[in-house]
């Protein structure tokens, strides 16, 4: 019997799921699978500047489980990029420490949904960088969708 895996501690839950090369059909592009613990890898090792043993211990497992994951990670997103294939985020064995088990204290709730200060948590504004203006993030969409509604500049994160 194959020994179960171990759940992986994920401080951030992307709330863009899905990269597509521009200009090709969704129908005629084949597809890779990014979990989301892979992603948290590539966050902690490469985004955040992370040791392998820091990061495989904030993650919950050991260093040889973070290299191996990270490395799986890299090379499905090496082959999207390569071959022109989409990338897909979703599944894997994960939890979110917050207590609620939506995301860890203090760094928001995960995919968007809270109005935590750190990263990955909901912008209580959006901001045009053009002039200044700030709205009231919607929840659910991302500021980089909406226009500012004094110059029809694309917001940014408050």
């Amino acid at each position: 019997m194959v020994r179960p895996r171990k759940q992986r501690i994920v401080e951030y839950e992307p709330a863009v799921t899905y990269f597509k090369p521009r200009g090709i059909p969704l129908s005629e592009l084949d597809e890779v699978v990014l979990t989301v613990d892979e992603l948290e890898c590539i966050r902690l090792g490469d985004l955040c500047g992370m040791n392998q043993i820091h990061a495989a211990h904030k993650m919950g497992f050991h260093q040889s489980t973070f290299q191996r994951t990270l490395a799986n990670a890299r090379e499905k997103i090496g082959d999207a990029i390569v071959n022109g294939k989409a990338i897909r985020i979703q599944g894997g064995v994960y939890t979110m420490p917050g207590g609620d088990g939506q995301g860890p204290a203090g760094f928001g709730r995960g995919m968007g949904r809270g109005r935590g200060a750190g990263f990955g948590g909901a912008p209580d504004k959006c901001k045009c960088p053009a002039c200044g203006h700030e709205e009231a993030h919607t929840r659910g969409q991302p500021c980089v969708q909406m226009k500012c509604s004094k110059c029809g500049a694309q917001m940014t994160r408050g």
